[in-house]
């Protein structure tokens, strides 16, 4: 080095420079690299907290309901009102064989019009006989009925006045406990009424040889009104006799099953907390706002969420998976710009939006074609409803298709090339190195895409609650694939259509909550088992 050195002029430092820079300076006893990682640390346990805060929630919501429910059924049970739907049971299936028989009769008035030419009044006197056995039939049950009135205003009454001292004993408490001397004052003077349970039950029981009396007569009236079903002459009406006359056979059944548990019913059986579980997710009625009974059965709903996911990932899965390895293997490098980005826009359509397509579009398109002769033969064509599980179940499909392509391409991406190198190595072409090297390898993150598009569609809101008929009841699956084509309602469009209706803290509400926990735990164990599949299955080089 001479005298003269020549002192370089220092240049600044890049972005990247400084962050892989030794000598930085510390800020509060970290570099820059240290308050990247705590940010990103932050942001993890952020996520990890709201997690937390989300399942407390739900705990906390939904706990209270199965002591909650366990309650009010043992009032339901204690008032007598189980007691009364036992002896109603009959008269409900009574009067379904009438409105089997007003069909039959409806629909034997037009062949005997449109199929034979005759004319009304001539109809009506063919008719005569089976009026008579309608009218005979119909009235074989009035004093089933008044019974089963007067013993119904009677239990309401018992479990509306158990409602009243239940909830004024909760307001006198918090009244004296009120530190307002005025609050205190009203609140010693609310009455409290004690509702003699066993002595109301025994009231119940004075009757017990009413009914017994009343159901023995009714199965006799029965007995001889089988023996004299009237002859029709269309073949639909002729099976349709058939099938009521089995079901007055039923009836008879009941009957006689019914007066032995009416003699054997225990008013005191206690309500236990896991017959209350039982009751909540076995349970297949969901019924809100009854002057007689609440029932928070989640079955129905369960049940409408399992078959809308269903058929949208059967119609999704072949697509999606289809698309994802054409574009990723098959297509030119102009078809995957053309294709991809469209498949991916999709999942940016807001999902009212394709509600609203389906409401007013593709619902009454299909129905539209069921009308058509030519596919009667489908299972459940033509169509009555228009908003039904299909309806829904093509939306979900059609929006299930991004989420799923993406995933299955990332699953084909992690392939090691070396795989398909070797494949071609050994001569294979495009398709055969698709089929036999390339899905097999890749098939544990197929599947976990999948059962992920699956928690996607699940969880849908929006398309259910306008598309999917919202009718809480379960399909009728003795109509096959039919049952495809009829309404349902779902776990998550319950949640959205009750919630905002509901008063805070009410059963109703910590029912709506407990949906929730089951849908929480449904999406968890998917994840859990999606998770499992690519571990067990991954390819390790």
């Amino acid at each position: 080095m001479g005298a003269h050195t020549i002192e370089k002029k220092k240049e600044p430092m890049s972005f990247g420079q400084a962050l892989s820079s030794k000598s930085r300076r510390k800020f509060l006893g970290f570099t820059l690299d240290g308050y990247i990682e705590k940010f990103f640390m932050i942001a993890a346990s952020i996520a990890i907290v709201i997690l937390l805060l989300i399942i407390t929630f739900l705990f906390r919501e939904g706990a209270g309901f199965v002591p909650d429910y366990r309650s009010h059924i043992a009032l339901y049970r204690k008032a007598g009102l189980e007691y009364v739907d036992l002896i109603r049971q009959v008269e409900d299936e009574h009067k379904a064989v009438t409105r089997a028989l007003n069909q039959v009769r409806l629909q034997e008035f037009k062949y005997l019009t449109s199929e034979k030419g005759l004319s009304i009044s001539q109809a009506n006197e063919e008719l005569i006989a089976f009026d008579e056995f309608l009218k005979k039939y119909d009235g074989s049950r009035i004093k089933l009925s008044g019974l089963v009135s007067s013993l119904s205003a009677r239990v309401t009454d018992v479990k509306d006045r158990a409602i009243v001292a239940r909830d004024t004993a909760v307001a006198k408490k918090r009244f004296l406990q009120s530190s307002d001397p005025e609050g205190r004052a009203f609140g010693e003077s609310l009455e409290v009424e004690i509702i003699d349970f066993d002595e109301e039950t025994e009231a119940l029981r004075s009757q017990e040889s009413d009914i017994l009396e009343c159901n023995s007569a009714l199965e006799y009236d029965l007995r001889n009104l089988s023996a004299g079903l009237p002859r029709v002459q269309s073949p639909v009406g002729r099976k349709k006799v058939k099938a009521i006359a089995s079901g007055i056979g039923e009836i008879k059944e009941n009957i006689i099953e019914t007066n032995k548990k009416i003699e054997n019913y225990n008013f005191g059986e206690p309500v236990t907390l896991i017959s209350s579980i039982l009751g909540f997710v076995f349970g297949s009625s969901w019924v809100t706002q009854s002057f007689w009974q609440d029932w928070f059965g989640v079955i129905p709903l369960f049940t409408g969420s399992m078959m809308i996911s269903s058929l949208a990932l059967i119609v999704a899965v072949p697509f999606s998976v289809a698309a994802a390895i054409y574009v990723n293997q098959l297509a030119s490098q102009s078809e995957l710009n053309f294709i991809k980005p469209f498949i991916e826009f999709i999942g940016a359509i807001p999902s009212v939006v394709l509600g609203f397509f389906g409401v007013v579009v593709l619902g009454e398109a299909l129905r539209s074609v069921s009308q058509i002769e030519l596919l009667s033969w489908v299972p459940g064509f033509p169509m009555s409803e228009r908003l039904t599980i299909l309806t829904a179940g093509l939306l979900l499909a059609f929006m299930a298709i991004p989420t799923i392509f993406t995933l299955v391409e990332d699953a084909i991406n992690n392939v090691p090339n070396q795989f398909v190198e070797a494949s071609y190595a050994l001569g294979a072409n495009k398709i055969q190195t698709v089929f036999k090297i390339l899905i097999p390898s890749a098939l544990s993150g197929i599947i976990a895409a999948i059962l992920l598009g699956l928690g996607r569609v699940i969880g849908e809101t929006m398309v259910v609650l306008l598309c999917a008929g919202n009718r809480i009841q379960i399909p009728e699956f003795s109509l096959g694939l039919g049952a495809y084509l009829q309404p349902v309602h779902t776990m998550t469009g319950i949640i959205a259509q009750e919630m905002g209706e509901v008063a805070n803290g009410s059963l109703h509400y910590r029912a709506l909550f407990m949906v929730g926990l089951v849908l929480f735990f449904i999406s968890l164990m998917l994840n859990i088992a999606a998770q499992q599949i690519v571990r067990r299955f991954r390819v390790r080089i």
